[in-house]
């Protein structure tokens, strides 16, 4: 055997070999079996964070087009002409659709609740395919500006039928403006509106409906040309930024242009900041865990007391006993990362073919699975088991004293 080996060797045997006690035995393996436990944990929790991330991605995919203009000032879009012609003359532009939104109050019957009206115009689904997510009903044909698309939670409450025969429900808007307020008309603009379809909101459309521009511009007594906003989509998304651009440049300050990732820079960053409170958790519950490898190692030092003194005295230096039971901490720490993420894996593997948990009714957890999840929590367990068996395995000659 190789002097150099020797530490290691030695380390591997007070591992696996029987110890003096009973009691021993017992910490050292709780110790591996802590690491383990907190390991498989926390890949668990980081894959499921992934997944849901990689779920938030494909939901709010086409929740705001590639790029988006607004009014600098005020809501309506100034010169919109001038607009629409700059717009389709750009070669990067597949198709763009003008938009208004507000929000709106719904009745029908005796029930009624506050949404989100959408208007939109029939070059829409080219922007955001929302028809293919229609799952009872049709997408409205455009030829009356009455025919709706609802979200499908809404229309629940609110027991809307469905349909080409279905009755009508009413949108009322508040109107701008002063003065005396006579009758109910004097509050509000009203159109009756007939439901073609209903969408789900994935909780990112939630109280929504779709419409006709029109209907839009007639509740807000806006002329038939107007929007809120021109939302556009690109041949190439990877070039937003360079044609915002150039579109600045060619509308002027009049008109703020906005990339997908500027619209969803709040929520991104709500994700972000909860991926890393809960990566800091279980790294707390890594660090509390590498308390019982510093007991173990502990302990494994005074069963080993004697065993020590014998080594010392035919020759063995203080440094190479050190490393003993620092590679002691070491072994037991790679055990618990390997055996860990093993572990994290074949179940998260059973819940991505089986979908056994779930967060909600028809929505199993997601998990994804990468490289980098096995590579933060190894980093983790083992730069905190390192510097705890580093610590642990300083020996002095005092000790040998005893």
């Amino acid at each position: 055997m190789r002097l150099k080996n020797t530490a290691f060797y030695i380390a591997q045997r007070y591992l696996i070999a029987k110890k003096g006690s009973t009691a021993v035995t017992f910490i050292t393996w709780l110790s591996a079996i802590a690491m383990m436990g907190a390991v498989a944990a926390m890949f668990i929790i980081i894959s499921v964070f992934s997944g849901l991330e990689d779920l938030n991605r494909v939901m709010i995919a086409n929740l705001h087009a590639d790029l988006t203009i607004k009014s600098n000032a005020g809501k309506t879009l100034p010169d919109i002409n001038k607009a629409i012609q700059i717009l389709s003359k750009n070669p990067e532009i597949t198709v763009f659709s003008k938009t208004i939104e507000e929000k709106v109050y719904l009745t029908y019957g005796d029930n009624g609740d506050i949404a989100t009206l959408r208007g939109v115009d029939s070059a829409y689904t080219g922007v955001n395919p929302i028809n293919k997510d229609i799952f009872y009903g049709t997408y409205p044909s455009f030829r009356y500006s009455n025919e709706v698309l609802m979200e499908n939670q809404l229309d629940n409450r609110l027991s809307i039928p469905v349909g080409g025969n279905a009755d009508h429900a009413t949108v009322m808007m508040p109107k701008p403006g002063t003065g005396i307020i006579n009758k109910e008309e004097d509050i509000f603009n009203k159109k009756d509106i007939f439901v073609t379809g209903v969408f789900p909101g994935n909780g990112q459309l939630e109280n929504m409906i779709m419409a006709p521009l029109e209907l839009s511009q007639q509740l807000l007594n806006l002329p038939k040309n107007s929007a809120y906003e021109i939302v556009i989509k690109l041949k190439n998304p990877e070039n937003a930024d360079a044609v915002k651009e150039t579109l600045s440049q060619q509308l002027g300050k009049n008109y703020v242009i906005t990339t997908k990732a500027e619209e969803n820079a709040a929520f991104w960053k709500m994700i972000n900041t909860e991926k890393i409170f809960i990566y800091l958790i279980f790294g707390l519950v890594i660090i509390i865990t590498t308390f019982n490898l510093a007991g173990a190692i502990i302990i494994l030092q005074l069963d080993k007391r004697e065993q020590s003194k014998s080594l010392i005295s035919i020759g063995l230096p203080i440094r190479k006993l050190r490393n003993i039971y620092f590679y002691t901490g070491i072994l037991i720490v790679v055990f618990g990362i390997i055996s860990g993420l093993i572990i994290g894996s074949i179940l998260c593997v059973f819940q991505w073919y089986t979908g056994f948990f779930s967060a909600a009714p028809n929505l199993p957890f997601p998990v994804n699975i990468n490289l980098a999840n096995y590579l933060i929590v190894a980093g983790t367990a083992g730069f905190f088991g390192i510097i705890v068996s580093l610590i642990f395995s300083k020996l002095n000659k005092n000790y040998l004293q005893k």
